[in-house]
């Protein structure tokens, strides 16, 4: 069996939901856990995803999943393509595959010599510079694992996919006929690791910048109230950052949440409209925020075990997930359809 062992599916009440996937590298295993419990648990129905980066690999291997086989399907496929993940950086030279490093036992790659190196050859060269072929590895495996044309004729799910155009800075969601490879590399075009993809003409980097994920299209094109968030990147990490790394990092972290945090905003605004009457409930949507993340968990790692990808650690990440979807679910199942299950102004305003 691909998935790691645990309660059997349940055949209570399924109640549909939407999700919403952030980005943030190797620790895309994360949601890869999550999903895995969600799917296995077998009484929530997907509606829509709307993802980015990390977040669009995961969603489109999940919805290809799904359209092949189901719920098990998808539970396989993940499987397979992070284990694939692994495997890419077993055989290659980490040089040429920049992202496939391998990490030591603690999972950070702050020790390695060709991290170190890797670390200062982006800071004073360009993926145009020190990669001129444009060689990127998850095209190959986005192809192995995922056959987007049978995606794009039967997608089983609603799929946005999120890229931020570099000429423009606008947000792009990429979904029904838009979807394929270059639209899933295009979420996930890290600036400083891979060439600018283009489509169509237009140029796109890492779909974060400008939505991380994007909700918008989850309120307009499902009908489910409820959108369940994925979290990546800690939104609260105590302490001040002090070396030059940690700083870098923590900028991340907050200029790829704020898109969220300003939907989140938008979201608790229309609630406390209808709910106090001003507007009606026929006239606006009420969303129904839901969230699973572990910020101590991903606080706790290390800036550079985004580029780790030893199985060892995409497991310990995948279980991690599995953990905290198990505890959403025997917390809040009730709640879907019925109330949010956080407090957005408290976590957000």
């Amino acid at each position: 069996m691909a998935a790691t062992s645990g309660t059997r599916p349940n055949n209570g009440e399924q109640k549909p939901i939407a999700l919403a996937l952030q980005g943030g590298g190797m620790h895309g295993a994360f949601t890869w856990g999550v999903l895995d419990r969600l799917l296995e648990d077998g009484r929530l129905v997907l509606e829509g995803v709307s993802a980015t980066s990390a977040g669009a690999m995961n969603a489109a291997v999940l919805a290809y999943g799904l359209l092949q086989g189901g719920s098990e399907g998808a539970r396989q496929a993940l499987h397979d393509f992070w284990h694939a993940i692994a495997q890419s950086a077993q055989r290659h030279n980490p040089f040429r595959l920049l992202p496939w490093l391998k990490g030591s036992h603690s999972f950070g790659l702050e020790h390695s010599p060709l991290y170190l190196l890797m670390d200062i050859t982006l800071r004073v060269l360009s993926p145009y510079q020190f990669n001129p072929f444009n060689a990127n590895p998850l095209r190959e495996l986005l192809e192995q694992h995922v056959d987007f044309t049978a995606l794009r004729g039967h997608c089983p799910i609603r799929l946005y996919l999120c890229a931020t155009n570099v000429e423009t800075g606008k947000i792009r969601l990429f979904s029904g006929d838009d979807i394929c490879v270059k639209a899933v590399l295009a979420s996930a075009c890290i600036p400083t690791l891979f060439q600018a993809v283009e489509i169509n003409g237009e140029y796109y980097w890492d779909g974060g910048y400008v939505g991380n994920p994007a909700i918008f299209p989850l309120i307009y094109h499902c009908s489910t109230r409820d959108v369940v968030v994925v979290h990546i990147n800690p939104i609260v990490r105590p302490g001040v950052p002090t070396t030059a790394a940690e700083i870098l990092n923590r900028i991340n972290e907050v200029s790829f949440n704020s898109s969220l945090m300003r939907e989140m905003r938008a979201i608790a605004f229309v609630s406390s409209l209808i709910q106090q009457g001003k507007v009606g409930r026929g006239e606006m949507k009420e969303m129904l925020i839901h969230s699973i993340r572990s910020d101590q968990t991903m606080a706790a790692l290390s800036v550079s075990s985004k580029y780790n990808a030893d199985w060892d650690f995409l497991c310990f990440l995948r279980d991690k997930g599995r953990t905290e979807a198990e505890a959403w679910l025997k917390e809040n199942y009730q709640n879907i359809g019925q109330r949010s299950s956080i407090d957005i102004g408290k976590e957000f305003l």
